[in-house]
Order: C-alpha cells, then structure tokens, then sequence
C-alpha cells in the first residue's frame, strides 16, 4: 500500500481503518458535562453502533501566565490550575460538522481563549461486530462493566 493512499483505505481482516478529525481541548473537570451535553446536542460523537462518544483524560494541572490583552492583565507568575482535563473525541472530517464543533465547545467554555486542537487520524472501526463468540469480548469475560453482571 502506498503511503499516500494509507488515510484512505487502510484495513486488517478484523478493522477497518477510516479518516476522522480528532478533535481535543482542555477544560476544569467540573465544567466537562456540561460542555458535552451542549457539543452533542448540535454533533452526534458517534463511534460505530453508540454515540455521545469522548474520553475525558485523568486530572491534571494546566500551566498559564496571562499577558497583556488578556481579560485580568499580565501578569509576573505562571498560574497553576489543578483539576484541568483533555477531553478528545473523533468526527468526520466534515468542514460543516467541525464549525459545528468548533463553535459548541467555545460557547459553552469558561475559557477566554479555550485551547481546542484537530488533528487527522484514522480510526478503527470493526468488521466482526457480530462475532459474538470471542472469548476476548466483553460479554464473554464475565458481563457488563456497569451492571456488574
């Protein structure tokens, strides 16, 4: 396969691979929801067979020091924000949907300047959905993760 034509039909016999944008930003933890109920009320985030799909990182601190122009001036010292997440989660590479996107997570952020990144990617999706006798799946390792069954 030539490289040039890897993001365009890449695939195993057990995945395809398909182009999506991945689209990432950083928020307070307790604002995470909220954003996300907003951004999937406009974008589906589906994955295959589900949707509202994203991955919040583990917490962590974000590094800033605000310069002139921003909303409380510049100042001398860096700031550290503890509880600060990525959240990251794959489109199609739609420019349409990515104004969408865009546009949902900046309204409803905190953030004067919220840091959002896109970047191409493939992502995987599954030819043996149906292939329920994997000993690997889920179901057949002792149930459901939620329910605990």
């Amino acid at each position: 396969m030539k490289t040039e034509n890897l993001l365009n039909d890449f695939s195993t016999p057990l995945v395809q691979m398909i182009p999506q944008w991945q689209i990432t930003f950083q928020a307070p933890e307790d604002e995470v929801d909220g954003i996300l109920e907003k951004l999937t009320a406009v974008v589906p985030l589906e994955y295959g067979n589900n949707d509202k799909c994203a991955l919040r990182s583990a917490s962590g601190v974000e590094y800033y020091r605000p310069l002139a122009g921003s909303h409380v001036g510049a100042e001398d010292d860096v700031r550290k924000r503890p509880g600060v997440v990525v959240v990251s989660f794959l489109i199609p590479p739609n420019d349409a949907m990515l104004r969408q996107t865009i546009d949902a997570i900046a309204a409803a952020h905190s953030y004067e300047e919220p840091v959002i990144t896109v970047q191409t990617a493939l992502a995987s999706r599954s030819k043996t959905i149906g292939a329920k006798d994997n000993p690997n799946r889920w179901w057949n390792r002792g149930g459901d993760w939620k329910t605990g069954s």
